[in-house]
This record gives C-alpha cells, sequence and structure tokens, in this order.
C-alpha cells in the first residue's frame, strides 16, 4: 500500500499596506505579495501596491456604507478555506494589520481553526500621516505622547476622550473625515480650547497628499476639492505640536491648500 501524502497546507499573512506608497512598504510586505496565490485586500490600498502581486487572485473585501458586502466572518472563513487548499494568502490591509484593521479578529480565527499564520506590520498612518505633513506626534517642550483614536462613531472616541484632558497629549483622529464637526464640538464641549492647532493630512504618502491647517474650531468646516468623498483617506491631528508644521514645511511632501491663523475661536 503507497504512503499516504501530507495534507497540502498553506498559510496566511496578514500585511500592511502602509499609507500608501510601495517605498514605504517592508521587505518582508513585498516577499508576501509577489509569492502570493490569493490577496484579499481593503479599499484603501491602492493599485501600485496590489500590483507587486503578480500572480496571485486579486478580490476586494472593502466595506462600502450602503452596499451589500462581505462581513468579517466572511472574510475570516475565506482565509481558512484558501489556506486549507494550500494557498499562499496574503490579508492586506492599508495600515498595520492590528491598527483599526481587524487583525485581531483575523488572528483569533486563524488560530482557532489552527491555520498557520503571520503577522507583517506595515507603516500606520497614525504615525506616517503626520510626519510626511512635517508635524511630529511628541515633541519635546510641546506633546510628551500621543492618543490615537477611531473616528467612525462617538461610541469610538467618546469614552477615551472625555477622560483625556484637554491638551494633555497630540491627539490622532482615524477614520473621522466624514464626523470632524461632531468631534470638534465633543472636544470644546469637554473643555478643549477652540484655539488649539489642528491639522488633516489627506492621501498622505500618495501623489495627490494635501495638508489643511486650522483650528479645532475651523475644523468641522474644512472644505476644499473632494475633501468630503467618502473614500478619501484622511488623517485628524489636534494638539500645539501641528503648529511645527510651518517650521518644517521644507522637508514636508504635502501641499499646504488652506491655513487659518492659529488665534481663530471661531466654533
Amino acid at each position: 500500500m503507497p504512503e499516504a501524502r501530507p495534507a497540502v497546507r498553506g498559510w496566511v499573512s496578514l500585511v500592511g499596506a502602509g499609507p500608501g506608497d510601495p517605498d514605504l512598504l517592508t521587505r518582508r510586505a513585498i516577499d508576501r505579495l509577489e509569492r502570493a496565490d490569493l490577496v484579499l485586500y481593503d479599499g484603501l490600498v491602492p493599485a501600485a501596491v496590489l500590483a507587486l502581486a503578480t500572480r496571485a487572485e486579486l478580490v476586494s473585501v472593502a466595506r462600502r456604507k450602503g452596499e451589500k458586502t462581505l462581513t468579517q466572518s466572511g472574510v475570516n472563513e475565506l482565509l481558512i478555506a484558501a489556506a486549507r487548499l494550500g494557498q499562499r494568502v496574503v490579508r492586506l490591509k492599508s495600515g498595520d494589520p492590528f491598527v483599526f484593521g481587524r487583525g485581531g479578529e483575523e488572528a483569533l480565527a486563524l488560530s482557532a481553526a489552527g491555520v498557520p499564520f503571520e503577522v507583517v506590520p506595515g507603516l500606520s498612518s497614525a504615525i506616517a500621516a503626520p510626519g510626511l505633513a512635517g508635524i511630529p506626534v511628541t515633541h519635546r517642550g510641546v506633546a510628551s505622547g500621543f492618543v490615537v483614536v477611531s473616528g467612525h462613531g462617538p461610541d469610538a472616541y467618546e469614552p477615551l476622550l472625555g477622560g483625556l484632558a484637554p491638551g494633555a497629549a497630540t491627539l490622532v483622529v482615524l477614520m473621522g473625515m466624514g464626523h470632524r464637526l461632531e468631534i470638534a464640538g465633543f472636544l470644546v464641549g469637554a473643555g478643549w480650547d477652540a484655539g488649539t492647532p489642528a491639522a488633516i493630512v489627506v492621501s498622505a504618502s500618495r501623489p495627490g497628499q494635501r495638508v489643511w491647517l486650522g483650528t479645532i474650531g475651523t475644523l468641522g468646516h474644512a472644505r476644499w476639492d473632494d475633501v468630503d468623498a467618502p473614500d478619501l483617506p484622511g488623517v485628524i491631528v489636534i494638539g500645539d505640536v501641528v503648529t511645527t508644521a510651518a517650521g518644517v514645511a521644507s522637508v514636508a511632501t504635502g501641499t499646504l491648500v488652506e491655513e487659518y491663523t492659529w488665534q481663530s475661536r471661531t466654533i
């Protein structure tokens, strides 16, 4: 009787795509994309990054408001099924897999199913976007720490921000573009000065990168072409470190499109 062959086992790589520029991918991330059989990618991952997966089947698992999309449990099932078929699977996420990317949920599901996997960290836009705009999230004598929150709804940011002393740390808000006015109003109601510097970095590291500078008081009214497009990746930064952007403008890659005086008190 012939000896039974061991079952073919694939694996899953939970890969961070960074803020968007392929040059900011890690060497391991590039290697995994080049070797992948299947790539399940998020909506904010640009075509230039996907182009590195030259031999893989590309499947979008983006979630769109108002559209019927694959649930998280459905994504988990796809990852497990493909790996059990012996495929090399990349779950590609914008930024870092474990920063508001549900990578933890996928890691738990893969572990429970006995599927081999790895985590390939990516450069989170929480740090990359401010840095590319010339804004340090910490700065000696100005800010000794920073807080990152999701801005997709009050339940996500109010519990944490409600307990944060006004101005105690630099505040970085991801996924908050559509709730800028509400976030600004909440902060002022919690005791933050409406004149606190604020910035929005749009499409960080990409050819269309733009930077808006203003205050908490003007944050909710920031406008320029396409700023309210639902798929536009934007990062909000609040705190005195924002004023540093003007001093390091020569190394920032973005284009300043609008600027308000730091003393503005309009809300």
